[in-house]
């Protein structure tokens, strides 16, 4: 094996390691909401004005399943429409109350996380964080190319 598909390996590894762990506790005190369900609620709070095609971009999700988690949020209470005064053709989304107690629940969640794993990253320094911050980077760039050739639309940051 070489060092690319160790790399994937490893990353993919990682990922699915955090993914196990942090979902037991995510899953205990997020009771009612899936992990897409979150994330989309997590999206809205981050980003002002959200509306189907910025949620399908941010969340690399089609328009038909964002169009779904929206009928089942609103349904739920967690977010609500709304439009603007100088646009009545586009339709936003914004948090409820609810969706505003999910997102921060969310958050802390996340912040418990960093704190249990912030003895790996203390040993880390500058010229490291710096070279992975980059590969990611040319890394994604790279996907979101090859996405594009795919003739979907992306966000492309």
């Amino acid at each position: 094996m070489n060092k690319e598909e160790q790399l994937i390996i490893d990353f993919r590894e990682l990922f699915d390691k955090m993914t196990w762990l942090n979902k037991l506790k995510m899953e205990d005190s997020l009771k009612g909401y899936k992990p897409s369900e979150v994330h989309y609620i997590e999206c809205i709070g981050r980003n002002v004005d959200s509306n189907v095609t910025k949620l399908a971009e941010s969340l690399y999700m089609t328009r038909g399943a964002i169009s779904k988690i929206t009928k089942k949020l609103i349904k739920k209470g967690s977010i609500e429409s709304y439009q603007k005064s100088n646009n009545k053709k586009e339709i936003y989304f914004r948090l409820t109350k609810e969706g505003q107690r999910i997102y921060k629940l969310h958050e802390k969640l996340h912040k418990k996380f960093q704190e249990r794993d912030k003895v790996v990253f203390e040993q880390i320094t500058e010229e490291q964080f710096d070279s992975m911050l980059s590969f990611i980077e040319k890394y994604s760039r790279h996907l979101d190319a090859e996405i594009r050739k795919l003739g979907i639309d992306i966000k492309s940051e």
